[in-house]
Protein backbone atom coordinates (compact mmCIF):
# COMPACT_ATOMS: atom_id res chain seq x y z
CA UNK A 1 0.00 0.00 0.00
CA UNK A 2 1.41 3.50 -0.86
CA UNK A 3 1.42 5.91 2.08
CA UNK A 4 -1.68 8.33 2.04
CA UNK A 5 0.23 11.45 1.59
CA UNK A 6 1.01 10.36 -2.08
CA UNK A 7 -2.07 8.41 -2.69
CA UNK A 8 -3.64 11.55 -2.46
CA UNK A 9 -1.38 13.96 -4.62
CA UNK A 10 -1.81 11.53 -7.10
CA UNK A 11 -5.62 11.55 -6.83
CA UNK A 12 -5.10 15.80 -7.17
CA UNK A 13 -2.45 15.20 -9.92
CA UNK A 14 -0.03 17.20 -7.80
CA UNK A 15 2.23 18.39 -10.75
CA UNK A 16 -0.27 18.44 -13.13
CA UNK A 17 -2.28 21.52 -10.91
CA UNK A 18 1.40 22.91 -10.71
CA UNK A 19 1.66 23.65 -14.07
CA UNK A 20 -1.92 24.67 -14.52
CA UNK A 21 -1.19 27.38 -11.37
CA UNK A 22 1.97 28.50 -13.43
CA UNK A 23 -0.42 30.07 -16.65
CA UNK A 24 -2.38 31.49 -13.28
CA UNK A 25 0.88 33.18 -12.26
CA UNK A 26 1.32 34.18 -15.80
CA UNK A 27 -1.81 35.77 -15.99
CA UNK A 28 -1.69 37.74 -12.72
CA UNK A 29 1.98 39.01 -13.69
CA UNK A 30 0.99 40.66 -16.53
CA UNK A 31 -2.51 42.19 -15.24
CA UNK A 32 -0.68 43.96 -12.13
CA UNK A 33 0.77 46.23 -12.67
CA UNK A 34 2.17 46.08 -8.63
CA UNK A 35 2.49 42.56 -7.72
CA UNK A 36 0.57 41.54 -4.19
CA UNK A 37 2.53 38.84 -2.53
CA UNK A 38 -0.74 37.98 -0.48
CA UNK A 39 -2.82 37.99 -3.76
CA UNK A 40 0.21 35.65 -5.36
CA UNK A 41 0.31 33.14 -2.54
CA UNK A 42 -3.72 32.75 -2.81
CA UNK A 43 -3.83 32.63 -6.11
CA UNK A 44 -1.11 29.43 -5.77
CA UNK A 45 -2.78 28.05 -3.21
CA UNK A 46 -6.39 28.28 -4.38
CA UNK A 47 -5.45 27.60 -8.14
CA UNK A 48 -3.79 23.76 -7.23
CA UNK A 49 -7.03 23.38 -4.72
CA UNK A 50 -8.92 23.76 -7.41
CA UNK A 51 -7.25 22.02 -10.37
CA UNK A 52 -6.70 18.98 -7.48
CA UNK A 53 -10.14 18.68 -6.96
CA UNK A 54 -11.28 18.99 -10.43
CA UNK A 55 -8.54 16.11 -11.49
CA UNK A 56 -9.74 14.18 -8.30
CA UNK A 57 -13.38 14.32 -9.81
CA UNK A 58 -12.56 13.36 -12.96
CA UNK A 59 -11.13 10.12 -11.25
CA UNK A 60 -13.83 9.31 -9.74
CA UNK A 61 -15.92 9.30 -12.24
CA UNK A 62 -13.68 7.55 -14.54
CA UNK A 63 -12.41 5.27 -11.89
CA UNK A 64 -14.02 1.72 -13.61
CA UNK A 65 -12.77 2.43 -17.15
CA UNK A 66 -8.94 3.71 -15.59
CA UNK A 67 -8.77 0.45 -14.34
CA UNK A 68 -9.01 -0.50 -18.60
CA UNK A 69 -5.92 0.88 -19.25
CA UNK A 70 -2.11 -0.44 -18.61
CA UNK A 71 -1.44 3.78 -17.87
CA UNK A 72 -4.27 4.80 -15.76
CA UNK A 73 -4.76 1.32 -13.55
CA UNK A 74 -1.93 2.44 -10.89
CA UNK A 75 -4.03 5.66 -9.81
CA UNK A 76 -4.98 5.00 -6.31
CA UNK A 77 -8.88 4.27 -6.92
CA UNK A 78 -8.34 1.54 -9.83
CA UNK A 79 -5.68 0.37 -7.37
CA UNK A 80 -7.72 0.13 -3.99
CA UNK A 81 -5.47 2.31 -2.55
CA UNK A 82 -8.10 4.62 -1.89
CA UNK A 83 -12.16 4.19 -1.17
CA UNK A 84 -14.29 6.45 -2.96
CA UNK A 85 -15.80 7.93 0.11
CA UNK A 86 -11.77 8.97 0.69
CA UNK A 87 -11.48 10.23 -2.82
CA UNK A 88 -14.84 12.01 -2.74
CA UNK A 89 -14.38 13.86 1.09
CA UNK A 90 -11.18 14.66 -0.17
CA UNK A 91 -12.02 16.56 -3.37
CA UNK A 92 -14.89 18.11 -2.26
CA UNK A 93 -13.06 19.66 0.60
CA UNK A 94 -10.14 20.75 -1.00
CA UNK A 95 -12.48 22.30 -3.83
CA UNK A 96 -13.93 24.44 -1.13
CA UNK A 97 -11.09 25.40 0.38
CA UNK A 98 -9.36 26.61 -2.86
CA UNK A 99 -12.80 28.45 -4.11
CA UNK A 100 -12.51 30.23 -0.68
CA UNK A 101 -9.17 31.08 -1.21
CA UNK A 102 -9.93 32.64 -4.72
CA UNK A 103 -12.92 34.38 -3.16
CA UNK A 104 -10.60 36.17 -1.00
CA UNK A 105 -8.65 37.44 -3.80
CA UNK A 106 -12.41 38.56 -5.72
CA UNK A 107 -15.62 37.18 -6.56
CA UNK A 108 -14.59 36.97 -10.34
CA UNK A 109 -11.44 35.08 -9.39
CA UNK A 110 -13.70 31.95 -7.52
CA UNK A 111 -16.57 32.37 -10.27
CA UNK A 112 -14.36 31.37 -12.73
CA UNK A 113 -12.76 28.71 -10.45
CA UNK A 114 -15.63 27.12 -9.76
CA UNK A 115 -16.70 27.32 -13.79
CA UNK A 116 -13.30 25.77 -14.46
CA UNK A 117 -14.56 22.29 -12.32
CA UNK A 118 -18.14 22.36 -13.65
CA UNK A 119 -16.95 22.31 -17.03
CA UNK A 120 -14.12 20.23 -16.55
CA UNK A 121 -15.98 17.59 -14.40
CA UNK A 122 -19.57 17.75 -15.07
CA UNK A 123 -19.43 18.19 -19.18
CA UNK A 124 -15.76 17.24 -20.38
CA UNK A 125 -15.30 14.24 -18.30
CA UNK A 126 -18.82 12.45 -19.21
CA UNK A 127 -18.61 13.80 -22.86
CA UNK A 128 -14.79 11.81 -22.93
CA UNK A 129 -16.75 8.58 -23.76
CA UNK A 130 -19.43 10.22 -26.15
CA UNK A 131 -18.04 11.87 -28.96
CA UNK A 132 -14.60 13.86 -29.92
CA UNK A 133 -16.26 17.07 -29.11
CA UNK A 134 -15.00 16.42 -25.71
CA UNK A 135 -11.42 17.81 -26.91
CA UNK A 136 -13.49 21.49 -27.55
CA UNK A 137 -15.65 21.75 -24.55
CA UNK A 138 -11.84 20.75 -22.07
CA UNK A 139 -10.41 23.62 -24.37
CA UNK A 140 -12.56 25.92 -22.48
CA UNK A 141 -11.44 24.69 -18.76
CA UNK A 142 -8.24 24.08 -20.34
CA UNK A 143 -7.50 27.65 -20.98
CA UNK A 144 -9.03 29.35 -17.97
CA UNK A 145 -6.28 29.36 -15.45
CA UNK A 146 -4.28 32.08 -17.37
CA UNK A 147 -7.35 34.13 -17.26
CA UNK A 148 -7.93 33.28 -13.95
CA UNK A 149 -4.94 35.23 -13.06
CA UNK A 150 -5.73 38.08 -15.04
CA UNK A 151 -9.10 38.41 -13.20
CA UNK A 152 -6.98 37.55 -10.08
CA UNK A 153 -4.97 40.99 -11.35
CA UNK A 154 -7.60 43.66 -12.23
CA UNK A 155 -10.75 42.19 -10.80
CA UNK A 156 -12.00 42.49 -14.60
CA UNK A 157 -12.56 40.73 -17.90
CA UNK A 158 -11.28 42.79 -20.99
CA UNK A 159 -10.11 41.99 -24.38
CA UNK A 160 -6.80 41.69 -23.13
CA UNK A 161 -8.00 38.70 -21.04
CA UNK A 162 -9.83 37.65 -23.61
CA UNK A 163 -6.02 37.29 -26.30
CA UNK A 164 -4.60 35.23 -23.35
CA UNK A 165 -7.34 32.88 -23.33
CA UNK A 166 -7.60 32.59 -27.22
CA UNK A 167 -3.85 31.38 -27.15
CA UNK A 168 -4.25 28.93 -24.55
CA UNK A 169 -8.01 27.87 -25.81
CA UNK A 170 -5.97 27.37 -29.15
CA UNK A 171 -3.25 25.87 -27.76
CA UNK A 172 -5.19 22.66 -26.20
CA UNK A 173 -5.91 21.65 -29.95
CA UNK A 174 -2.38 20.47 -31.26
CA UNK A 175 -1.79 19.39 -27.95
CA UNK A 176 -4.71 16.84 -27.02
CA UNK A 177 -4.91 15.84 -30.52
CA UNK A 178 -1.10 14.70 -30.29
CA UNK A 179 -1.99 12.87 -26.55
CA UNK A 180 -4.77 11.24 -28.10
CA UNK A 181 -2.75 10.11 -31.51
CA UNK A 182 -0.42 8.66 -29.44
CA UNK A 183 -2.75 6.70 -26.99
CA UNK A 184 -5.99 6.09 -28.95
CA UNK A 185 -5.24 2.56 -28.51
CA UNK A 186 -5.49 2.61 -24.74
CA UNK A 187 -8.08 4.91 -24.97
CA UNK A 188 -10.39 2.42 -27.12
CA UNK A 189 -10.02 -0.22 -24.80
CA UNK A 190 -11.38 2.11 -21.85
CA UNK A 191 -14.14 3.33 -24.73
CA UNK A 192 -13.17 6.69 -24.51
CA UNK A 193 -13.71 8.88 -28.12
CA UNK A 194 -10.66 11.18 -27.93
CA UNK A 195 -9.55 11.33 -31.83
CA UNK A 196 -11.42 13.56 -34.32
CA UNK A 197 -12.20 12.14 -36.91
CA UNK A 198 -13.03 8.85 -35.00
CA UNK A 199 -9.81 7.44 -36.53
CA UNK A 200 -5.98 8.87 -36.70
CA UNK A 201 -6.46 10.91 -40.28
CA UNK A 202 -6.19 14.00 -41.78
CA UNK A 203 -9.07 15.68 -40.25
CA UNK A 204 -7.73 15.58 -36.86
CA UNK A 205 -4.17 16.81 -38.23
CA UNK A 206 -5.88 19.62 -39.99
CA UNK A 207 -7.44 21.08 -36.70
CA UNK A 208 -3.79 20.80 -34.98
CA UNK A 209 -2.38 23.07 -37.66
CA UNK A 210 -4.88 25.32 -38.14
CA UNK A 211 -5.34 26.00 -34.54
CA UNK A 212 -1.32 26.23 -33.70
CA UNK A 213 -1.46 28.43 -36.93
CA UNK A 214 -4.70 30.71 -35.61
CA UNK A 215 -2.82 30.31 -32.09
CA UNK A 216 0.64 32.21 -33.37
CA UNK A 217 -1.39 35.14 -35.13
CA UNK A 218 -3.13 35.94 -31.95
CA UNK A 219 -0.27 35.63 -29.62
CA UNK A 220 1.38 38.09 -31.78
CA UNK A 221 -1.63 40.52 -32.25
CA UNK A 222 -0.51 42.82 -28.63
CA UNK A 223 2.11 43.97 -30.85
CA UNK A 224 0.11 44.97 -33.76
CA UNK A 225 -3.07 45.93 -31.98
CA UNK A 226 -3.35 49.18 -29.03
CA UNK A 227 -4.86 46.62 -26.36
CA UNK A 228 -5.44 48.35 -22.87
CA UNK A 229 -3.16 46.73 -20.34
CA UNK A 230 -1.35 43.99 -22.96
CA UNK A 231 1.08 45.20 -25.26
CA UNK A 232 4.34 43.38 -26.75
CA UNK A 233 7.86 45.08 -28.01
CA UNK A 234 9.05 44.46 -31.58
CA UNK A 235 11.77 42.26 -30.15
CA UNK A 236 9.20 39.51 -28.28
CA UNK A 237 6.75 39.61 -31.31
CA UNK A 238 9.61 38.10 -33.35
CA UNK A 239 10.62 35.36 -30.84
CA UNK A 240 7.23 34.39 -30.16
CA UNK A 241 6.08 34.34 -33.63
CA UNK A 242 9.06 31.99 -34.18
CA UNK A 243 8.27 30.28 -31.52
CA UNK A 244 4.49 29.43 -32.61
CA UNK A 245 5.63 28.36 -36.05
CA UNK A 246 8.19 25.84 -34.72
CA UNK A 247 4.94 24.69 -33.26
CA UNK A 248 2.78 24.75 -36.57
CA UNK A 249 5.97 23.27 -38.19
CA UNK A 250 5.54 20.16 -36.06
CA UNK A 251 2.21 20.12 -36.10
CA UNK A 252 2.22 20.00 -40.55
CA UNK A 253 4.90 17.02 -40.26
CA UNK A 254 1.76 15.38 -37.78
CA UNK A 255 -0.24 15.96 -41.00
CA UNK A 256 2.11 14.90 -43.63
CA UNK A 257 3.55 11.71 -42.14
CA UNK A 258 0.23 10.54 -40.05
CA UNK A 259 3.17 8.34 -37.35
CA UNK A 260 3.11 7.82 -33.51
CA UNK A 261 6.85 9.82 -33.69
CA UNK A 262 5.61 12.80 -35.05
CA UNK A 263 2.82 13.40 -32.73
CA UNK A 264 5.37 12.66 -29.91
CA UNK A 265 6.63 15.65 -31.34
CA UNK A 266 3.82 17.83 -31.22
CA UNK A 267 3.46 16.98 -28.03
CA UNK A 268 6.78 17.63 -26.74
CA UNK A 269 6.96 21.02 -28.55
CA UNK A 270 3.69 21.95 -26.88
CA UNK A 271 5.07 21.24 -23.91
CA UNK A 272 7.95 23.59 -24.61
CA UNK A 273 6.09 26.60 -26.36
CA UNK A 274 3.32 27.32 -23.96
CA UNK A 275 5.71 28.19 -20.57
CA UNK A 276 8.76 29.72 -23.24
CA UNK A 277 5.96 32.05 -24.99
CA UNK A 278 4.33 32.71 -21.85
CA UNK A 279 7.62 33.62 -19.77
CA UNK A 280 8.39 36.22 -22.81
CA UNK A 281 4.91 38.31 -22.22
CA UNK A 282 6.58 38.70 -18.83
CA UNK A 283 9.91 39.37 -19.50
CA UNK A 284 9.33 41.84 -22.34
CA UNK A 285 6.54 43.82 -19.80
CA UNK A 286 8.90 43.95 -16.77
CA UNK A 287 12.31 43.96 -18.47
CA UNK A 288 12.12 44.47 -22.07
CA UNK A 289 9.38 47.61 -22.66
Amino acid sequence: MQSALKCYTQLMKFRLSATVVFSALIGYLLGTTSPDFSEILLLILGGILVTGSANALNQILERNYDKLMKRTAIRPLPAGNLTLNQALIFSFIIGIIGLYFLMLINLQCSFFGLLSILLYVLVYTPLKRVSAISVFIGAFPGAIPVLLGWVAATNDFGLAAGILFAIQFCWQFPHFIAISWVLDEEYKKAGFKMMIGKEKGKLATTIAVLAAFVMTIVSAAPYFLLIEGLSLSFVACILIVILGLFFTYRSVQLFHQQSDSAAKKVLLSSYMYLPLMQLIYVLDKYFMQ
